[in-house]
This record gives C-alpha cells, sequence and structure tokens, in this order.
C-alpha cells in the first residue's frame, strides 16, 4: 500500500523519497483510463527506493526492538528517541520494502484477513457467505500520520463526491483504516496535538475505530504496530500514550569515527544510486525476512519458564513500576527475541537484552537518583540476575 507523505528533515539521514520521484521522468499514461487508474496510485510505492534496513550502521537497539515488534505486534509499538539525524525515520520507513508481503480480501479498504473470520470488517463479514472470500497479496502497509493530520484524515469521514453526486450516506476511510495490520508512524510524536493523542489512545487500546458523524456510525478493525519517533529536546510525551508504547529506544549520534564514515559512505551510495544500492544489499535483506518469517512461525511454540516470569516479576517490582503491563511487555519482547534467535526456550539473557527497552519509560522519577533510567535499570539487573 502506498504511504503517507510527511515532512522530511533536510539531515543526513534524511529519506531521499520524495526527491527521487521529482527527479524521476514521468511514468507513461496507460490507453484505457480504466486500468491505468490503480496503478496511478501506486506509482510512488515502485517509483521511490526505501533504504536498506540491513545498511543502516550501529543502532543496534533500535533495530532489535524494530525487528520484536514486526515478529510479534502485540509487544505495543515501538518509541525512537534520539539526536537529530540519527536514522530514527530511516529505520522506521525501510520496514516497508523489509517484511514479507500479507494476504487481504480483495477489495477490502481495511486490509481484512482472508483466513480469520473473527477479524473482518462489516463489509467482508457480510460477503462471507460460507466461502472464502478473493485474497491477494500486498505489502504490510506502513502510514506516516503527519502532525498537521486533521481528525477527519485520521478516522475517516463523509464521502463527500457520492454524497453530493448520488445523495448515499458513504463513509471514507481514513488513516486508521490504511494502517490496520500494519504499522502507524508518526515522526516528532511529543509534538501530535492533544485531540489526536486521545483518539489514538482509544484506538490502540480498543483495537477498533468508531466514527460517529453526519449521520454515520461506522466501526471498523484498527489494529497496529505505533511507532514513533521525536527529539526530547523539543518536549515530553504524554504518559498516556507513552504508556500505549511498549518499547522505548534511546537513540545518539555515532561516536566511533568508522561508524561514521560508513553512514555517509552507504548514504552517499544510496543517493547516488538507489537501485544498485538494494541491489547490494538484497541478500543481507532476504536474510533479515527468513528471519521474521522463521521466528513468527516459531513464537507460539517458544516456552517462557517459570523461573524467568519470577525474574521477570522481581526485576519489575524492584524498579518500582506501575501496573502489570511492564511484566507482560518484558516477557513478549524476551520471547520475541528467543524466537528470533532461534532458541525454544526464554532465558534470563533474553530478559537482560529486552529490560531497558521495555521498562526505562514505565520507571517512577526519583528525585533522590541523579542517574537516567537506563542507568538504573542496569543497576538493578547487575543486582538480581548478576554481572
Amino acid at each position: 500500500m502506498p504511504l503517507e507523505s510527511s515532512r522530511f528533515r533536510q539531515e543526513g539521514f534524511h529519506d531521499v523519497k520524495d526527491d527521487d520521484a521529482r527527479r524521476s521522468p514521468p511514468r507513461p499514461q496507460a490507453r484505457s483510463p480504466r486500468k491505468s487508474a490503480a496503478p496511478a496510485r501506486q506509482a510512488p510505492v515502485s517509483a521511490r527506493a526505501a533504504f536498506p534496513f540491513s545498511a543502516i550502521v550501529g543502532q543496534a537497539e533500535m533495530k532489535l526492538a524494530i525487528l520484536i515488534a514486526a515478529v510479534d505486534p502485540t509487544v505495543g509499538g515501538v518509541l525512537v528517541f534520539g539526536d537529530r539525524g540519527t536514522g530514527k525515520s530511516t529505520a522506521v520507513r525501510s520496514l516497508a520494502a523489509l517484511l514479507p508481503r500479507i494476504p487481504v480480501v480483495e477489495g477490502c479498504p481495511y486490509n481484512c484477513d482472508p483466513a480469520s473470520p473473527q477479524g473482518l470488517c462489516p463489509r467482508c463479514g457480510a460477503q462471507a457467505t460460507g466461502k472464502s472470500p478473493k485474497a491477494k497479496l500486498v505489502p504490510v502497509p506502513v502510514v506516516d500520520l503527519p502532525l498537521g493530520a486533521t481528525e477527519d484524515r485520521v478516522v475517516g469521514a463523509l464521502d463527500l463526491e457520492k454524497a453530493l453526486t448520488r445523495g448515499e450516506k458513504a463513509f471514507e476511510p481514513g488513516m486508521l483504516a490504511r494502517a490496520n495490520r500494519g504499522f502507524l508512524y508518526i515522526d516528532e510524536v511529543n509534538l501530535l496535538e492533544d485531540h489526536l493523542v486521545d483518539l489514538l489512545i482509544d484506538v490502540a487500546a480498543s483495537g477498533e475505530n468508531l466514527v460517529e458523524r453526519e449521520g454515520l456510525s461506522v466501526r471498523h478493525p484498527a489494529r497496529f504496530v505505533l511507532v514513533g519517533s521525536g527529539n526530547p529536546e523539543e518536549g515530553e510525551l504524554r504518559p498516556q500514550l507513552l504508556d500505549r508504547f511498549g518499547l522505548s529506544v534511546e537513540v545518539s549520534t555515532p561516536k566511533d569515527l568508522a561508524d561514521r564514515i560508513a553512514v555517509v559512505r552507504r548514504r552517499d551510495e544510496f543517493e547516488r544510486d538507489p537501485a544498485a544500492f538494494a541491489v547490494a544489499w538484497k541478500r543481507e535483506e532476504d536474510r533479515i525476512r527468513k528471519r521474521i518469517v522463521s521466528a513468527r512461525e516459531r513464537l507460539p511454540k517458544t516456552n517462557v519458564p517459570d523461573a524467568t516470569l519470577e525474574q521477570a516479576a522481581r526485576l519489575c517490582m524492584r524498579l518500582g513500576t506501575d501496573g502489570l503491563r511492564a511484566e507482560l511487555t518484558l516477557i513478549r519482547a524476551a520471547r520475541a527475541l528467543a524466537a528470533l534467535d532461534g532458541d525454544a526456550d526464554v532465558s534470563t539473557e533474553h530478559l537482560r537484552r529486552v529490560a531497558p527497552a521495555s521498562l526505562r519509560h514505565r520507571l517512577r522519577r526519583d528525585p533522590l537518583d541523579e542517574v537516567g533510567s537506563t542507568s538504573r535499570i542496569e543497576r538493578a539487573l547487575q543486582e538480581q540476575l548478576g554481572p
């Protein structure tokens, strides 16, 4: 599905897909307008090359968190905070080309899964009369939510064209519909307007989008992985929305000279010839894609021993996290990591690797403790699990 455009910052890691589209010659029009209408909307996706996920230098925690969310969407999304120009947007947008295609009901605006009758939208449910709906494979949707988006664009609204020309009350789906079974990405999420934050909190909690306006009452599935990025210097995220992110990742500017040189070299090679760069990294991209598919297959069979579950609960109690969402996220992330590693059981080593991302945004602020949340987690891990 096509990606929604967002404002791209002019920096070393900025996304160049819009620039590529402007430099590319216009595609010839098909003879039949009816046949060319659908491909015309799909053209931007095929014409723009995404920077390969495997070519991103460093930022191991960020890449691992994104892979975990791709393996198990129930982890609850990823929040990436850090310096400008550190590859946050690049990593998220590379998901569209990295993830394997998914089956959807043909013609459904909500990407309904033909293999899951319980999760069908009202339209697909009404058409399913004992026979399997016609399906097709499409890329996993990765939808950009711009900061200035109106509520109608996000949740959907009355289809004015049908209302004016035919006198019909029809629903025009919004971004939440297109993001169903995919990823909803918000750049500068800490600058998002409050009314959109409230809306996302409700949808993220229920997995459904309810629209009631202009005499319409529409309910449709809206289950997506929420991914946000931002710079902490520009403001903090509201606690209610922060709690909806399963993993929180901190990224920083590379300090190693070799890494900085590699970043500049790879980005320059990509901008000079995106197609050739993608071919050079295709084998590594295929390897990661197969790793994700295998991990998804192993995930239901991955076991969490009682001893590991007890360690997770003790760690959360030691850190004083509120509620039980911290334990649930920690266990889900560790299980997804074990599936990625090909392990049958979740070990304390898996807990250790995902604990900072799972817990750093769930700690209470201690005015008497001058160290940051990451240092507090590492200290608690050493005290409980050993160095």
